[in-house]
């Protein structure tokens, strides 16, 4: 099951999406709800898990991904 949360930083739900198949990617399920949109309009800083690399329109901050990253995005992550 792939459900979508968003919560704010001191760990408080803030919204809960409908469930969808397992087998839906992340950001193909955070598409279908809307979320890079709702981001974008309200214009926070969102963090996010590698799984959202690429979500258009918004200021998301994903982890590096790859091996052999410098020291820098070590600690980043």
């Amino acid at each position: 099951m792939n459900v979508q949360v968003i919560a704010g930083l001191d760990g408080v739900i803030l919204w809960v999406s409908g469930a969808m198949p397992g087998k839906i990617h992340d950001l193909t399920a955070a598409r279908v709800w809307g979320i890079p949109r709702e981001l974008e309009k309200v214009g926070i800083l969102t963090l996010a898990d590698k799984d959202y690399q690429g979500i258009e329109g918004t200021i998301v901050v994903t982890p590096y991904k790859g091996k052999n990253k410098p020291e820098s995005q070590k600690r980043a992550n």
